[in-house]
């Protein structure tokens, strides 16, 4: 009897075939893919991996081929030495991506380029022997130049071709009338380049350079391909906008079999980065039998809007839009284009999930819309999110109510509205001063407008303008009406903080008021949906354990690196599950990861799932190990450390990743066979294969290493025993107290920690008295 393993590799190998089959013969199946030829797009690598590595160096090369689809192409800008030689570099001047203003300081010069006067270092005036004592480093300053002490050297087209062997080169020849007025030619260097080397591709601006060459290149070896600059630029050759050659692709069709274009030439945005529709240039193009490849993709710039900072969608734009595929991506992060290719395109409305991740949100899809509003909801459950979240808040009348924050500052315009007098000091809740929940009435709340929060404005990094202020807070009992009617959902997570400070001070049972929502909603009795009660503080757990079944969540309020035996067996007394923040699992130093931690297997052997968050996609919120790529990040979390969900402000992101799928043909017969998804598990390919944590810091030189930091504290009971919830105080209204009245730390939920050594002598006091009776 054949085994189950048997049987996948044998469908494995099937598939492989069946590919190889379809591939070879041209078959009926019809390809998914809108490209020019059928075949499926390629991923240009601008540089190398120079989203992180320094452009055109050895390791950004190197990391490009490793996290990269199998015929990834690696893309040389060729700049030519005094003596004749290419190099690859990535700008005409040499000071802004090396040290050579360091090491031949009076060398620089100024020339024309494109007529503009410019001053720097310049290749001309340097022997390819001289370059070699010259350093490239990070050219782009809002990338880490943590790098820059490896030394890398600059390489030659040949070194590239020798040293790395990639499946295909590219070569950029960016300014072939500057080195001509410098008496070099670029046609003598490429065509005796191209009989020592394989040259996959050559691009230039310049149509008398791509005319120069084309009768010594076969096209079936090398693709000629002009490149079109800024619309209203010229072309010096012939002294025409590039905006007016794009009017006459005919023309460009007798020099070149290809074009490669800025990204906005097919998807332009708006002065607010918004897209407007898409032109016809690629399916003009595709007509003419020219293939089309855009330029220009970045993971850590900022997109448009209308892809919420998820560089996987802008990509799934151009190549899966419905309409027409481009031939190929040309990108600084060639790990992310990758993926969208090989991963996410054509995954089609009928595609299986995967059990893990849960995804969970994080007042809703507040990415996309103001946290725990009407619009964020739903936007979420259109997103696919597997568990809708509700942090708790109750009105000065005792209406719960979903908002992110007790102060309601933070997400309203309450500052600015009629109620600013309102103004009040609570130091057991936050330091300074606010406007809180329970100090308006529920009528009032509703008079102010949500807004959405931009974490990562420090950055200049907004969420979407458009949403600023769109939709309408919901009542506790609305959100649950909501989720009960949405089939597609697994569960509702009810956060609860302040509950102490509320009943000892305001009068209000927090607890109480969900207890009777759940209640009233018909979810204390039922198992079609799962409810999860999150808190920090565990006397709110305790409050829940022996009422109904549901899932009790703490929440571990500081990163951690441990967790001693005691304090595990103590929240197992009274949480059914664990939210950690991702420094728990993977700790960092100025963004770097420095390894992983234990946390997540310590938990997970005590049958404690463990939740991560928060998720964002901005690149700015994640560690340079992650490639500005939030599903790398997520795949990292889930398949390197295997957390059992993610908590995020932008669940298409994460459940897009938990889509089975295979994209290349739709081939059910085999995935039917349970052959999974050939993105995960223990064959993925590289572009989807978890980060190493530390693996980059090895690769930092002494002198640009971060400052070391003292590691995250171990969580101890101290941490996590809390004092019994108060008695709801007669007080009806709202403290205004400037005052703490708390002894003691306190928590989040301005209740003071109970010192575990007090408990525990009580304890032994109570069980010597017990013996003694």
């Amino acid at each position: 009897m054949c085994s189950s393993r048997a049987l996948v590799s044998v469908s494995l190998l099937l598939l492989g075939l069946v590919v190889a089959s379809v591939s070879a013969q041209g078959s009926g199946t019809k390809s998914p893919w809108q490209t020019l030829t059928g075949g499926q797009p390629v991923v240009i690598a601008r540089g190398g991996f120079s989203g992180l590595f320094p452009d055109s160096s050895y390791a950004a090369y190197s990391l490009a081929l490793l996290t990269s689809l199998p015929d990834a192409i690696l893309w040389c800008d060729v700049q030519l030495t005094k003596d004749s030689l290419g190099i690859c570099f990535p700008d005409i001047k040499l000071d802004n991506s090396s040290d050579i203003s360091d090491v031949y300081a009076k060398r620089d010069n100024e020339y024309l380029v494109n007529g503009v006067s410019t001053r720097g270092w310049f290749s001309v005036d340097f022997t390819l022997k001289e370059l070699a004592n010259v350093f490239v480093r990070q050219g782009i300053y809002s990338r880490t130049n943590k790098f820059d002490g490896n030394l890398f050297q600059i390489l030659t087209p040949e070194e590239v071709a020798s040293q790395l062997k990639p499946p295909g080169l590219w070569l950029n020849i960016q300014h072939d009338a500057f080195f001509t007025q410098h008496s070099l030619s670029m046609r003598s260097y490429v065509i005796s380049l191209s009989k020592r080397v394989v040259i996959n591709y050559i691009s230039s601006p310049e149509v008398a350079f791509l005319n120069g060459i084309k009768a010594r290149f076969s096209p079936r070896i090398t693709k000629l391909v002009f490149r079109f600059l800024g619309k209203n630029e010229t072309e010096p050759s012939r002294n025409q906008t590039y905006g007016s050659l794009l009017k006459n692709l005919t023309f460009i069709k007798t020099f070149a079999s290809g074009i490669i274009v800025p990204k906005d030439y097919i998807w332009p945005a708006d002065a607010n980065s918004f897209l407007e529709p898409h032109t016809s240039l690629v399916l003009d193009a595709h007509k003419e039998g020219l293939e089309v490849y855009a330029s220009d993709f970045v993971n850590d710039f900022p997109l448009s809007f209308n892809y919420s900072y998820d560089p996987v969608a802008e990509y799934l734009n151009f190549i899966d839009n419905g309409e027409f595929s481009v031939d190929g991506v040309l990108s600084d992060f060639p790990i992310t284009s990758s993926a969208a290719i090989g991963c996410f395109a054509h995954l089609g409305k009928n595609a299986s999930k995967q059990a893990k991740p849960l995804v969970i949100s994080k007042f809703g899809a507040s990415g996309d819309y103001p946290g725990c509003t009407d619009r964020a909801y739903m936007k979420a459950i259109e997103d696919g999110v597997d568990v809708l979240d509700c942090p708790v808040q109750l009105s000065k009348d005792g209406i719960p109510f979903c908002l992110s924050h007790i102060n309601l500052i933070d997400s309203t315009n309450a500052a600015q509205s009629q109620f600013s007098g309102r103004m009040t000091s609570v130091p057991q809740i936050k330091p300074g001063t606010g406007i809180f929940a329970f100090n308006l009435t529920w009528s009032e709340i509703q008079n102010l407008n949500p807004t959405i929060s931009s974490p990562y404005s420090q950055y200049t990094l907004y969420r979407n303008p458009r949403n600023m202020n769109a939709g309408n807070f919901v009542t506790l009992s609305e959100f649950l009406a909501l989720t009960k009617n949405t089939s597609s959902l697994s569960g509702v997570l009810i956060s609860i903080e302040n509950a102490a400070y509320l009943a000892e001070e305001v009068g209000l049972s927090v607890t109480d008021a969900v207890l009777s929502a759940l209640s009233k909603a018909g979810l204390n009795n039922q198992t079609a949906l799962k409810v999860l009660i999150q808190s920090t503080n565990s006397s709110v757990l305790t409050k829940f354990k022996d009422k109904h079944n549901y899932e009790l969540v703490y929440k571990i309020d500081e990163a951690i690196r441990s967790i001693d035996d005691i304090t595990l067996k103590d929240i197992k007394s009274f949480a059914h599950s664990v939210v950690v923040d991702k420094a728990s699992v993977y700790p960092d130093n100025l963004l770097f990861l420095t390894g992983s931690t234990d946390v997540v297997k310590k938990f997970q052997s005590n049958k404690l799932p463990v939740y991560v968050e928060t998720f964002s996609n901005e690149f700015v919120s994640q560690a340079w190990d992650f490639f500005s790529d939030a599903t790398v990040e997520i795949n990292s979390y889930v398949t390197g450390a295997n957390v059992d969900g993610v908590i995020t402000g932008f669940p298409k992101t994460a459940a897009r990743y938990k889509i089975f799928g295979a994209n290349v043909m739709e081939l059910t017969m085999v995935i039917e066979t349970n052959a999974g998804n050939p993105c995960l598990g223990d064959n993925a390919p590289p572009y989807m294969s978890p980060v190493q944590p530390g693996s980059l810091m090895e690769l930092i030189t002494s002198p640009y290493m971060p400052p070391a930091e003292a590691p995250n504290p171990v969580l101890t009971l101290d941490d996590v025993v809390e004092a019994p919830l108060p008695p709801v105080s007669p007080r009806s209204s709202a403290s205004t107290s400037n005052t703490s009245t708390a002894s003691g730390p306190t928590s989040p939920n301005a209740q003071p920690k109970i010192a575990a050594g007090y408990l525990l002598l009580n304890l032994a006091m109570l069980l010597s008295a017990l013996l003694l009776f």
